[in-house]
C-alpha cells in the first residue's frame, strides 16, 4: 500500500512542477502584465520571447526544461529510496515499474505545463518541458530531437514548425534507436499533445502568417487570440 501510495504522490508532484507558472509569473515580475493576454496567450518561452525580450525567455525556456528534468530524476530517487527501504513489493518489477512510471511521470510533467492549475489550466504549449523530460529519460533522444529543432529552425525561423518536426521526429527515433516500450508511447502520446497544442499555429503556417523568429503576430491575430481567450 504504502509503495502505491508512494507512486501516486511522485505523479501528483511531477504534475505539480509542470504546472508551475514559469512564464506567467515572469511576465507579472517585469511588466507587471498577464502573459495570456499578449501574443499567442501561452505562457511558453516562444511568447515569452517576443513579449519581455531575449533574456526573460531564455530564463524561462531553462526553467521549463528544467521542470521536466525534476519529474524523472524524482522517479529514480524513488526507486532508489524504495529499493534501500525495502518498499518495492515482491510482486513488482523495479525494471519494468521504472520505465512506466518515468514515461506517466513525463506526460503529467507536460500536461501541468500546458494545463497549470494556478492558471485556471491554461499555460504553455509543452515543448521546453517535453525536451526536459526527454534529456533526462534518454539524453541521446533528447539531444537528437533538439538536432532536429535547430536544424528545422535555422531553415525555418519558425519556432511552431520547428517545435512540430521536433515532436514528429521524437516517435521515430524512439523506434530507431530500441528505446523501451513506455517510452515508445511516450514520445507517441506526448508528441500528438505537443501538436495538437500548436493548432492556431498549424492554421497559420497553412495560411503563411505564422511570425518567424524575432517577429510579432499580426495584431489582427493577436486580437482574435486575446478576444478567444477572454470570452
Amino acid at each position: 500500500m504504502i509503495w502505491f501510495t508512494l507512486c501516486g504522490a511522485v505523479l501528483l508532484i511531477a504534475y505539480l512542477l509542470g504546472s508551475t507558472p514559469t512564464g506567467y509569473t515572469a511576465a507579472r515580475l517585469i511588466k507587471g502584465i498577464d502573459i495570456r493576454e499578449h501574443g499567442s496567450g501561452s505562457t511558453g518561452a516562444t511568447n515569452v520571447l517576443r513579449t519581455l525580450g531575449k533574456g526573460p525567455g531564455l530564463l524561462v525556456l531553462l526553467i521549463d526544461m528544467l521542470k521536466g528534468v525534476l519529474a524523472i530524476a524524482l522517479v529514480r530517487l524513488l526507486f532508489i529510496f524504495a529499493a534501500h527501504r525495502n518498499l518495492i513489493p515482491i510482486s513488482v518489477n523495479p525494471t519494468m515499474w521504472l520505465g512506466w512510471m518515468i514515461a506517466l511521470a513525463g506526460l503529467a510533467a507536460i500536461l501541468g505545463h500546458s494545463k497549470s492549475i494556478w492558471l485556471g489550466f491554461t499555460g504553455g504549449k509543452s515543448v521546453a518541458t517535453s525536451l526536459g523530460v526527454l534529456l533526462a529519460m534518454s539524453w541521446q533522444i533528447g539531444l537528437s530531437t533538439l538536432g532536429i529543432f535547430g536544424l528545422v529552425l535555422v531553415v525555418s525561423r519558425i519556432v511552431s514548425l520547428s517545435s512540430i518536426c521536433g515532436a514528429i521526429a521524437v516517435f521515430i527515433l524512439m523506434l530507431l534507436m530500441r528505446q523501451p516500450l513506455p517510452y515508445q508511447l511516450f514520445a507517441l502520446a506526448g508528441g500528438l499533445y505537443v501538436i495538437l497544442r500548436h493548432r492556431s499555429n498549424i492554421q497559420r503556417l497553412l495560411a503563411g502568417t505564422e511570425p518567424r523568429l524575432g517577429q510579432k503576430l499580426p495584431l489582427e491575430t493577436e486580437e482574435s487570440l486575446n478576444s478567444a481567450s477572454s470570452s
